[in-house]
């Protein structure tokens, strides 16, 4: 993936049958992590022009880093059910013991432009997060 873009970070998505793949690369592990978070709000939200409300913590794992970057998912996910709150951006860091610390800057999903689905669901099936040729890609499939 990171060969296929000429940006060091980045995500995109693809169509999948009644669901939503995201791909996303970076340097790091927590970079890529990032990169995902972000790629999911944007398959769904058009984040121009929202205000950031505030700033969220969460601290995630210990855990294998693929179900570390479903626990990532799965916040962002949770954020807009049961907060309306819009990921803007996200930063993660490396915790101790395995985890991760994810801080996220967030709006009002309700002034976000909707461009596709909700997500409902991080899907298990061919999830990936691995280090490649010393850069970190990641896959996930979403149901929405």
């Amino acid at each position: 993936m990171a060969g296929e873009d000429s940006a060091a970070s980045g995500h995109r998505t693809a169509p999948h049958t009644a669901d939503l793949r995201i791909e996303a690369w970076a340097p790091t592990r927590e970079g890529c992590v990032a990169e995902a978070m972000i790629g999911l709000v944007d398959a769904f939200a058009d984040r121009a022009g929202v205000p950031p409300i505030g700033e969220r913590a969460a601290d995630i794992g210990p855990a294998a880093d693929p179900d570390l970057l479903v626990a990532a998912l799965d916040e962002v996910i949770y954020r807009l059910d049961v907060a309306g709150e819009l990921v803007l951006a996200a930063d993660v860091t490396a915790g101790d013991g395995g985890r991760l610390r994810l801080r996220m800057t967030v709006g009002d999903a309700g002034r976000a432009e909707p461009v596709g689905a909700v997500p409902k669901a991080v899907s298990l099936h061919g999830l990936r997060l691995a280090e490649d040729s010393g850069a970190w890609t990641c896959a996930v499939t979403v149901d929405v």
